[in-house]
């Protein structure tokens, strides 16, 4: 928690409105004043970057809807329009659908950052459940978005997900009729589809504000997993976490604005430059790069309900997270055993990724099974019986310790950058 406001109004402007909305001492607690733990690295710089990103998912989705034409027989010439003879519509469209992509990969490192450093352990169980429903959100809102060109691509991966539903028992077939609006991917699908896709983005802003209110209660975690214990553990968020994450920022968008204007569709599917065609399926069919994981759990089975369980098992099993770890222990930088294994982990997820972009048949498949053999093992059996078993190295008795040394030489592993001693110890990191 960052303690007392330390936000002081001088002119009387700012005495009034802080009087009756005190949103500028808000705004100054939470992204000026705020203490930050002094050995933050770079891997901590993407939840900045996520919410940049997700205002600008809603600003140019909110332009792109202007003119998009929500209709099955209109929607594949609309994105056209939008394409070739709306004002920018070109530049739009591809920060729209390029920062979708962005996004998932923001997230991903986001997410793997959580599992290596422990950010899921007492006492942030609930900013970690919100960061998880944040990403099933996401999930649904990109699946929707995807349909929305009503390509070949786009159309069929609606049809083939959506029936994954009725291998659900006694409701499976009325889930599917509610979402295809009839008895086929049709016109009012597309209807659903595009509103739900208007929607979600603003209630994923909303949970991100909880998610944010969360973290400031809690307190942020850091490379160590040792807890703050005095001022000089800190430092105030600007200049320090603000000129880090702007860094970032412009190296990320560098990396945005490249595939934006040399490779806007890079990661899309040729297929899906062809208007949909109910009687034509594509010989391959795939969803976007980023749920290629969950696609290969989803076909590693032959049963279809089977398939449907493990998918969404996969991501429930991260609800399940912060008591299913029984170490101690936060920061895999002290847990020897821990580390490997994740880095295991990561390796399976992206051979995950890569197996669902193949077709499934032959030694694809039992990959496959072993992949997701593997992802559930290291969450529900190896997780808890490393906590018991594992011997964690010896931890820094602070992170001012883990930066400077006991000496106030600097630190071989601290792993992050050295901030000042004198402006570590200044009257203002101590929030």
């Amino acid at each position: 928690m960052s303690g007392p406001s330390s936000y002081n109004p001088q002119t009387g402007i700012e005495k009034w409105i802080d009087a009756r909305l005190p949103l500028p001492r808000l705004m100054y607690d939470s992204f000026v004043s705020y203490p930050v733990p002094r050995n933050l690295n770079y891997t901590y710089t993407f939840g900045g970057i996520l919410s940049v990103m997700l205002i600008a998912q809603i600003l140019t989705g909110v332009v792109l809807a202007m003119h998009y034409t929500a209709n099955a027989e209109m929607a594949f010439a609309s994105t056209e329009h939008i394409m070739r003879n709306v004002n920018y519509g070109w530049l739009l469209r591809y920060m729209h659908g390029v920062g979708g992509s962005m996004f998932f990969l923001a997230v991903y490192i986001h997410l793997f950052r959580g599992l290596y450093y422990g950010s899921y352990k007492d006492p942030r169980e609930i900013l970690w459940i919100l960061g998880v429903i944040i990403f099933l959100l996401m999930m649904a809102t990109a699946f929707m978005g995807y349909v929305l060109p009503w390509g070949q691509m786009s159309f069929w991966a609606a049809t083939v997900i959506t029936s994954l539903f009725s291998a659900i028992p006694l409701i499976g077939d009325s889930v599917v009729t509610w979402l295809w609006g009839g008895f086929a991917v049709d016109d009012p699908t597309l209807n659903r589809f595009f509103s739900l896709h208007y929607l979600l983005p603003f209630m994923i802003f909303g949970v991100v504000v909880l998610h944010v209110w969360a973290l400031h209660m809690t307190g942020q975690t850091n490379p160590t997993g040792v807890e703050v214990k005095s001022g000089q553990d800190t430092v105030p968020f600007t200049p320090y976490a603000t000129i880090k994450d702007t860094f970032a920022m412009v190296v990320f968008f560098v990396v945005f604005a490249y595939f934006v204007f040399y490779q806007p569709n890079y990661l899309g599917h040729p297929d899906n430059y062809i208007e949909a065609d109910p009687l034509v399926t594509p010989a391959h069919i795939v969803p976007e790069w980023y749920f290629l994981p969950y696609y290969a759990i989803l076909r590693a089975v032959p049963s279809k309900l089977g398939g449907v369980v493990l998918m969404f098992g996969s991501i429930l099993v991260l609800f399940l997270l912060p008591w299913l770890d029984t170490s101690k222990v936060k920061s895999a930088v002290y847990r020897p055993l821990y580390r490997q294994f994740f880095w295991i982990l990561v390796a399976v997820c992206i051979v995950l990724g890569w197996l669902g972009s193949k077709p499934p048949e032959g030694g694809y498949v039992w990959a496959a099974r072993f992949a997701t053999a593997w992802y559930f093992f290291h969450f529900l059996i190896l997780l808890p019986l490393l906590g018991l078993f594992e011997t964690p190295t010896p931890r820094p008795a602070s992170i001012t310790e883990s930066v400077l040394g006991e000496d106030g030489d600097t630190h071989p592993d601290a792993g992050a950058e050295t901030q000042p001693a004198g402006a570590a110890a200044s009257p203002q990191s101590k929030g």
